[in-house]
């Protein structure tokens, strides 16, 4: 057992690339479902962010809790960059992602005691309390509320769903069935646009159904959790051994040999077990040190990235550049389009070409983007927002978005979710998990506070410093982040093992002989 991780199940021939011994790679009809449900959670992301970007430039909405903004949109002499410059607005769209902070604190702990199904079950039945109050709000302070149990929603979902992932998936496809939490990310993005589109002709209430339809999502997730069995590792963890064996029979199938991998789990608890503090504790320690690194490293690069911002508030960016509300909303819809073309792809080459290729091409073609998004907003909207834009250059900003959007898809999109769920070793991964999420979350709420005032500001000066951290995140990738395709989740220790940097801090040491499996705390 290597500190941080098993090595047990690598044999000597596939110690090069991930390959294992005795672990089945059988995809069965139980794993599918299984993935499926618990990458819905990704829908009520994907919908609350989109949902979010066209609310904010629906004149319904605005007359009913913002009219100053209106007033402002109807002003000829007014800044372009500045029209949604508003501090309750940028309340409104972050006090979800602050709420999500404090409940993916909570949720690691949570999803440690009552399992990673159970955790899902509960971030559900928050977004659904959040969706109808959101739908029913009559003033400002009701959307807040319904905003931060979607929050409370969002934090349980995104720590438990990804874990859940990568713990059934067969490793040799772990990659490509963990990016399909960001495919239903995406998914419910390219739905709440859809329905946005719809709601944004319909005067005074169409952003209650825009609201409303959220509760769909939810629901389906809260009945559809009660049919998955839990993760194996998750089961083991608590004690449960022989539940544990019956739940990697059902996830591999009745015919599938699973006593390698359940005596890996069983050792990464026991290693867990004998541990005296705790796992945020324990996560600072010098062996965990690579794990702490990615932990913060990938969520950081990801925000700064940018397409947060520009995901959340691509209607907003459109309706700058000169189209209708209406138009802003379609371009909206065919930069979801593109995103799930790019998730696909992602999905069917993350496992054949590894992570590090796919962060590498995405980042150049994010950087490409953001740079020509900076010249066309300075050369063409002024440093002022004082011309408008001819239409031909506001046609290639949508088209810079969308390509951007592609890179993105294929690199840091799926790649966030895939490479925390992966790395962490069972004694720590809960922890690590929250640790990453909450931190993504926190630095969404930081930029989706500050975006709108920072583009008045900075004008398309925001674009280029995005660039900046494209280029230092990909150069991350290149030194520090090991290619982990193939690699059975419980024996990722060999990968940092053999690292040019890391090893320094993560040895393997001496496999102990496998005991007899018993029921009762592994």
């Amino acid at each position: 057992m290597a500190v941080g991780g098993g090595v047990a199940a690598m044999d000597p021939a596939g110690a090069g690339n991930g390959a294992a011994s005795g672990y089945s790679s059988q995809i069965t009809f139980t794993v599918v479902m299984s993935c499926l449900m618990a990458a819905s959670g990704g829908l009520i992301f994907g919908y609350d962010i989109s949902i979010t970007g066209g609310l904010t430039q629906m004149e319904s909405f605005l007359q009913e809790f913002f009219p100053e903004i209106v007033e402002k949109m109807h002003n000829a002499q007014q800044d372009s960059y500045c029209i949604f410059d508003s501090q309750v607005l940028t309340i409104f769209v972050s006090s979800l992602y602050l709420a999500g902070v404090f409940a993916c604190l909570v949720a690691g702990h949570v999803t440690r005691k009552v399992g990673r199904r159970n955790s899902m079950l509960i971030g559900a039945s928050f977004f659904l309390a959040g969706a109808i109050l959101n739908c029913a709000a009559v003033n400002i302070y009701m959307l807040v509320v319904g905003r931060i149990l979607l929050g409370f929603a969002v934090g349980f979902t995104n720590q438990s769903a990804p874990v859940y992932l990568a713990e059934i998936a067969p490793a040799r496809w772990r990659g490509a069935f963990t990016s399909i939490f960001h495919f239903f990310l995406n998914v419910g993005m390219f739905m709440a646009d859809l329905v946005n589109y719809r709601a944004n002709t319909i005067a005074n209430w169409g952003w209650r159904l825009s609201l409303g339809v959220g509760i769909v999502p939810a629901a389906v997730i809260l009945v559809g959790a009660f049919f998955i069995p839990d993760s194996p590792n998750s089961l083991v963890l608590r004690g449960k051994v022989d539940e544990a064996r019956d739940s990697l029979r059902r996830i591999r199938g009745p015919s599938a040999d699973v006593d390698v991998e359940l005596k890996d789990i069983v050792q990464a608890a026991e290693e867990d077990s004998r541990h005296k503090t705790g796992a945020f504790r324990r996560i600072g320690r010098r062996e965990y040190r690579p794990h702490l690194v990615m932990a913060v490293g990938i969520p950081v690069f990801f925000e700064l990235t940018g397409m947060i911002v520009v995901t959340l508030f691509t209607p907003l960016l459109f309706y700058t550049v000169g189209f209708t509300s209406q138009k802003a909303i379609l371009g909206s819809i065919i930069t979801d389009v593109v995103s799930l073309a790019s998730v696909t792809v992602a999905a069917l080459s993350v496992d054949r070409y590894g992570r590090r290729s796919l962060f590498m091409l995405g980042g150049g073609i994010m950087l490409v983007c953001l740079v020509g998004m900076a010249w066309v907003f300075g050369a063409q909207l002024g440093t002022n927002g004082e011309k408008a834009m001819p239409r031909p250059y506001a046609v290639a900003v949508v088209a810079l978005v969308c390509l951007f959007t592609a890179g993105f898809g294929v690199s840091w999109g799926p790649l966030k979710w895939i490479i925390p769920s992966e790395i962490f070793p069972l004694e720590v991964r809960s922890a690590g998990q929250s640790m990453s999420e909450s931190i993504s979350l926190t630095l969404t709420f930081v930029q989706t506070q500050s975006f709108l005032a920072m583009l008045c500001s900075f004008k398309y000066g925001s674009f280029a410093y995005n660039a900046g951290w494209v280029v230092v995140m990909t150069a991350f990738v290149i030194l520090f982040l090991p290619e982990t395709k193939g690699v059975p989740i419980e024996a990722m220790g060999a990968v940092w093992a053999r690292h040019w940097y890391w090893k320094r801090f993560v040895k393997p040491v001496p496999v102990p002989a496998p005991d007899k499996l018993a029921d009762g705390p592994a």
